[in-house]
């Protein structure tokens, strides 16, 4: 299979993540968001929102959406699974997988980033400002649902879930713009047990092809 992505896209690397905890071996085919490759034909003819991640299967099968490939690589490759066997085990997952993906990421991934800069002329200092804003608040909302759950190593019990693939990106991406991440320590505990696991280290940016400083 093939993952077409960006190295800094958070969406590309929640996908990453779930490749690597699942030892899926997978093709890597970068597409460059900040000039534009994604608006060209080569990528734009076969994806059609336009975005990344996108993976092709063998039989040329394309899903797109992370949330969406994640399910499907769940399903198809359910060992180790990323959701809880449990109904209530799963929706608690998934509303914290969805509080990073549905409610932080969409008003600060690159595209809206772009829009405030260049069409509203918004300067440097306070587009970051929007964005810290608005990762810090979506952060101290996460940490709040962490302490409603049981305490364990990861997000939700001791071994990562998808909740754990979302979150990670997003310190990641949160940190290269100097968003506060003091005063959250269930949520921090969570991404450094992350990071000490070859297959989150294997998904980060820096281990991407595509990676530039």
């Amino acid at each position: 299979m093939k993952l077409y992505n960006y190295f800094r896209s958070s969406a590309s690397f929640r996908v990453r993540i779930a490749l690597a905890l699942k030892g899926i071996a997978y093709d890597y085919v970068p597409v460059h968001l900040a000039k534009g490759e994604h608006k060209k034909s080569a990528y734009a003819d076969i994806a059609a929102d336009g975005l990344v991640p996108l993976l092709e299967l063998d039989d040329g099968t394309r899903l797109s959406q992370s949330m969406a490939i994640i399910e499907y690589l769940d399903e198809t490759h359910p060992e180790p699974a990323l959701v809880p066997g449990d109904a209530i085990g799963r929706a608690r997952v998934r509303a914290l997988a969805q509080s990073i993906a549905c409610e932080i990421h969409p008003i600060n991934n690159l595209r809206v980033l772009k829009y405030l800069a260049g069409t509203l002329k918004v300067d440097e200092e306070a587009k970051n400002t929007w964005y810290r804003h608005w990762v810090r608040t979506g952060l101290e909302a996460f940490e709040r649902q962490l302490n409603q759950l049981p305490a364990g190593r990861y997000c939700c019990g001791d071994t990562p879930t998808l909740a754990d693939c979302c979150l990670v990106p997003q310190i990641f991406n949160g940190q290269r713009f100097n968003t506060p991440m003091d005063g959250l320590p269930r949520t921090m505990a969570a991404f450094e047990a992350c990071m000490a696991l070859p297959a989150f280290q294997q998904a980060q940016p820096s281990a991407c092809p595509d990676n530039e400083p």
